[in-house]
């Protein structure tokens, strides 16, 4: 598609970043880039990033929303540090931005919109297109908004649904430089306003109009081509982590035989789990939107009371509400997933921000000793395993499990191989017999001590459960000081009893060395990109990525014991390296912690590491 007057420049990997106000559609340019890259064969990772105000004054930083795309024709594990190409709709989001552009990066600004008001608006005191604080980056001042408005003249439109399609000509620059199909972008655009021709048409123009508007500028800009990634043979598709949740949410009830039942309160940035698996009431999906976070939970616990595969989703200041509840499903023994997506806190805090800060809380935030699985998926695609490994712990344990995702794995994307329903292992709920005299609501297996499920309906089957202690047994309420230590010791040692159920902890790189980087959650990308380029380097340093955060793989002192320094970090003030010290004190840690709503980049890890191995 592209002209041959252009300079053609190829990269292994490019990290592009689009930004502007929060009303100049960038996660949606964003979005569309994403998929034409996935639809050309590139691996590829997002990071959405939204303004934490809700309509924010205009041209302000607060009001700036970006979205990041790191794609590439290797692997991906991150959304990448720098950007290659920083494109800036406004001052403010090019003020708020600079930083994230590398040297010598192509930076593509709406000239339009660079004027003395949004200047005042977004701090700066002079033009930065002409003060040279600019010198050294490939500046393109294109005159966006001008050019979006010839390129529908004629058109029975009015300037302000107009206006809305500039960010079609940005993305149609992009599509230049790094020689895109319209394909994908058309079929979206076709989709989204079927009913709205007149839209389809104003947009499909001045995506074409930004395509030709950079066929005009062959001197100042290169055509950048990336190659496709040889990945494995497959249908994909390019997910956020809310929506691969949902995904395996929906398998694991196929493979389990179950109905599936979810009860949340919207929250962000877990809202959009709900909303995906409403769309699937074909696939027996039943949704309840609750009035506040504790009807979400107890309306789940009821439903797993009947037999149904039990989820309620939200987020950090929501798992404190859920608290008392998820106790309740840890005293009935009852099968219950609870989604914690987290965000920047404490309180409301930084709703739209991403932290690995409820840790602690989910491994030990109840009343009393309630003991629960906690798992943690680590990166947008693997949402849909863990969700499945949920589902499956909690079904199989008779017991609460919570899966901590984060906003920056919930909203981001990668692409995901979509896997044969056949070829995704059976979950089986260990389900009573009808009719069985010998069965008791808390008779144990003798191996796991997990208690049978007897759902309402079952022939002769007749019991109760409830909040108060209950008798080993037969389940009957009971006060007794000694059956309540045997009762606790039990719930205690069946959570326990799950790490014969889970893989050991594995290692990326040699089993013994000089440093090993312990990492969990979210951070796994940027750590292990970290990882591999200190390894190529010759350094001697590993990384242990844990999923399975209580109770922890069976070997994980050995794997611990066979390096000289361990560090830990993460994105919070220090919460799994807390744990690790009460688990094996006789170990020293180190920590590395950030606490700003952002993942960590490559760079910073790196240096770190690096700090700590000239010591060694």
């Amino acid at each position: 598609m592209t002209s041959k007057g252009n300079k053609v420049v190829e990269q292994k990997d490019v990290v592009v970043k689009f930004v502007g106000d929060s009303g100049d559609g960038m996660q949606l340019t964003g979005t569309l880039f994403s998929d034409a890259a996935a639809y050309a064969g590139n691996d590829l990772a997002t990071f959405p990033d939204y303004p934490a105000e809700i309509r924010a004054p205009q041209n302000t930083v607060a009001g700036v929303s970006g979205f990041q795309v790191h794609f590439g024709d290797k692997k991906i594990h991150s959304s990448g540090d720098l950007c290659d190409v920083l494109v800036a709709m406004n001052p403010a989001s090019l003020k708020a931005n600079l930083k994230w552009a590398k040297k010598g990066a192509t930076i593509i600004v709406d000239a339009d919109n660079f004027d003395t008001k949004a200047f005042e608006k977004a701090g700066y005191e002079t033009n930065p297109l002409e003060d040279g604080s600019l010198k050294g980056y490939n500046l393109i001042e294109a005159p966006i908004t001008t050019l979006t408005k010839e390129a529908i003249k004629g058109m029975k439109v009015d300037m302000k649904t107009a206006l809305k399609s500039k960010n079609m000509f940005a993305l149609g620059i992009m599509f230049y430089i790094f020689d895109r199909k319209f394909d994908t972008a058309f079929h979206f655009i076709e989709n989204k306003f079927r009913k709205k021709p007149l839209v389809v048409e104003v947009n499909k123009r001045v995506l074409q109009a930004g395509y030709n508007y950079a066929d005009t500028m062959q001197e100042s800009i290169s055509v950048i081509q990336v190659p496709p990634a040889k990945i494995e043979k497959g249908r994909y598709r390019n997910l956020t982590g809310n929506v691969a949740t949902a995904w395996g949410f929906l398998a694991a009830a196929e493979r389990a035989d179950r109905p599936l039942f979810l009860g949340s309160y919207p929250i962000t940035p877990a809202s959009e789990i709900l909303q995906e698996l409403a769309k699937y009431k074909s696939l027996g999906a039943r949704v309840l939107q609750a009035e506040d976070e504790i009807a979400g939970i107890t309306s789940t616990i009821g439903a797993s009371y009947g037999g149904s595969l039990g989820i309620t989703t939200t987020s950090g200041p929501g798992l404190s509400l859920k608290s008392e509840a998820i106790g309740l499903a840890v005293m009935t023994e009852l099968p219950l997933v609870i989604v914690d997506v987290q965000r920047g806190g404490p309180s409301t805090g930084l709703p739209t921000k991403s932290e690995q800060s409820d840790l602690m809380q989910a491994c030990y935030g109840r009343n009393g000793e309630a003991p629960v699985i906690v798992i943690a998926a680590s990166s947008s695609a693997n949402c849909f395993d863990y969700a499945f490994e949920a589902s499956r712990l909690s079904l199989e344990h008779m017991t609460p499990v919570i899966l901590l995702t984060d906003g920056y794995l919930a909203n981001g994307s990668q692409l995901f191989k979509i896997p044969n329903m056949a070829d995704m292992p059976k979950i089986k709920p260990p389900f009573a017999k009808p009719n069985d005299e010998n069965y008791k609501p808390y008779q144990r297996d003798e191996e796991t001590l997990v208690r049978e499920w007897a759902i309402p309906g079952m022939e002769g089957l007749r019991h109760r459960l409830g909040g108060l202690e209950k008798w080993d047994i037969t389940g009957n309420v009971s006060t007794d000081p000694e059956n309540h230590q045997r009762m606790v010791e039990l719930r205690e040692e069946k959570v326990q009893k799950v790490a014969k159920d889970i893989p050991e902890q594995d290692i990326m790189g040699e089993k013994e060395g000089d440093l090993l980087v312990v990492s969990w959650g979210g951070s796994k990308g940027a750590v292990l990109n970290a990882v591999e380029e200190l390894q190529n380097e010759g350094k001697s340093v590993s990384q242990a990525h844990f999923h399975y955060m209580h109770p922890l793989p069976e070997n994980t002192e050995k794997v611990l014991s066979g390096f000289k320094r361990i560090i830990v970090p993460e994105l919070n003030l220090g919460q799994f390296v807390q744990i690790l010290r009460m688990k094996f004190p006789h170990f020293k840690y180190e920590q590395y912690n950030k606490v700003q709503g952002l993942p960590f980049t490559v760079s910073e890890l790196k240096s770190k590491f690096n700090e700590i191995l000239e010591e060694v």
